[in-house]
């Protein structure tokens, strides 16, 4: 199940049910062979005092519960500009009669919201304690749900409809993959089962917005899913529950000439994965990579950096422009493992692959180290911080800084285009056109339907927002 992410995109033909919650403690993660994000304190710390210093503008004067000549947290200079706001409310807090009455608390956090609003900037948004929290666990390599991704196909493959909105009238609800190590996976869910009823009602007329809303849940509680399974209907019942999943799921293809490596988000483990995968890859002999950055919703730069800099020996990974307009020149850390050009390496993407899994992509397409496969990517190339305010009172999202491509592209709004197109738009469950595609730029054939890759990738069920944006 996932906790929102970044702004939806209506023409999304897949659902990853595998995120709700996650914890901000760090899991022990392994790669899974043949087969997620860490929240960082000391990431904020510095961002934490800055924003306490603003903060107090807001911390010290509403525990007053009415304006008075010194308002503590209101730099003298700025008394007459701040008293609008003191004796709006005062007056609300000592007068208001209306019914319900809001609390101290929601009225600082609306006072936040509306400043956010203000920004115009869908990246920059405030969020209340619990969404905040969630977003916080989001990041840390822990789920809660049952861990699946599904998606809305024609019961036929060829002679049904084109464009699937709702369950019925020849569409159906098929599974695309068990997340690893999720209740799912541990149930016997399969690629290509279809859901045909949750908790014993029937999906026909519904949404798939609507059937992720009956299977999410909170954790140990249940749900039965009817699952229809070739000439077979069974009913699994599933407890949700907090699982660790790996961020990196590395794989052999084309016989084993070809290392398959699935990266699920940017972040420290992620990078750390990624290199214990390669690692492996090299000492086998392989010299065909495949990176999988597909529904990636991105992370942090730094982990980006360290990603491409497996491929990229010296030079520039990525520019970081700040507010002023000063730019930052990022370049690619020493030692990487595969900087060897007789190393071919493909990168798939899609429309979903957002954030810093574009400064990656993007840095191995512009320094030529890597050809992309697949669909223009999400564009998102503005930097965030993540901001968590005192008292419990939530936290900001803030957009300070765009990022830019060792060309100097800014790709907002624009993604990246890949060097060879392809689609898994249409494309059933079990079958993966795009990675099929990326074989064949390294000179290999199609998996068969029953592939590794199991399917196509999952899309994440909500907006991507509030994803760990390049940060």
């Amino acid at each position: 199940m996932s906790a929102p992410r970044e702004p939806k995109d209506p023409d999304r033909p897949e659902v990853d049910l595998e995120v709700e919650h996650k914890s901000d403690i760090e899991p022990e993660h392994g790669i899974r062979r043949g087969g997620r994000r860490t929240f960082d304190p000391s990431r904020f710390s510095l961002i934490i005092v800055a924003i306490l210093a603003g903060g107090a503008l807001f911390l010290g004067g509403y525990s007053l519960g009415s304006r008075v000549a010194t308002t503590p947290g209101t730099p003298a200079s700025e008394e007459a500009q701040f008293a609008p706001f003191w004796d709006v409310y005062s007056v609300i807090q000592q007068e208001y009669a209306g019914s319900p009455r809001p609390s101290q608390d929601e009225l600082v956090q609306a006072a936040i919201k509306g400043m956010m609003e203000s920004l115009n900037d869908p990246w920059s948004y405030y969020q209340g304690p619990e969404d905040f929290a969630n977003s916080l666990l989001n990041v840390s390599g822990q789920a809660e749900g049952i861990g699946v991704a599904v998606q809305l196909q024609p019961i036929l493959a060829s002679g049904g409809p084109t464009d699937c909105q709702k369950i019925g009238n020849g569409c159906e609800l098929a599974i695309v993959r068990p997340i690893p190590g999720s209740p799912a996976e541990a149930a016997g869910l399969q690629p290509g089962d279809v859901i045909a009823a949750v908790d014993g009602v029937s999906l026909d007329g519904m949404t798939i917005d609507q059937v992720t809303a009956k299977i999410k849940g909170a954790r140990e509680t249940t749900v039965t899913l009817s699952i229809e399974r070739g000439a077979h209907t069974i009913d699994v019942t599933i407890v949700r529950k907090i699982y660790s999943q790996p961020e990196v799921d590395a794989k052999t293809l084309a016989n084993g000439a070809v290392e398959y490596i699935d990266v699920s988000g940017i972040n420290q483990p992620a990078s750390s994965q990624f290199d214990l995968a390669l690692a492996d890859a090299l000492a086998a002999g392989r010299k065909s990579i495949i990176v999988d950055l597909r529904g990636n919703p991105g992370g942090y730069v730094a982990d980006a950096v360290k990603i491409a800099s497996e491929f990229i020996p010296s030079g520039t990974i990525v520019y970081q422009q700040d507010a002023a307009g000063a730019q930052t020149e990022i370049q690619a850390k020493p030692g990487g493992r595969a900087t060897d050009p007789s190393i071919r390496v493909v990168v798939l993407v899609d429309k979903n692959t957002a954030s810093a899994a574009e400064i990656l992509a993007g840095a191995l397409q512009a320094r030529g180290r890597a050809v992309l496969v697949g669909q223009t990517t999400y564009g998102k190339g503005v930097v965030q911080e993540w901001l968590p305010l005192p008292n419990n009172d939530g936290g900001i999202h803030l957009t300070v800084a765009r990022w830019l491509t060792p060309d100097k592209v800014w790709i907002q709004g624009k993604g990246l285009a890949p060097d060879v197109a392809a689609t898994s738009d249409g494309a059933r469950a079990g079958t993966d056109p795009i990675l099929d595609a990326g074989l064949a730029q390294l000179g290999y054939p199609p998996e068969p339907s029953a592939s590794p890759s199991a399917s196509l990738r999952a899309s994440p069920s909500a907006s991507l927002s509030t994803s760990p944006s390049a940060s």
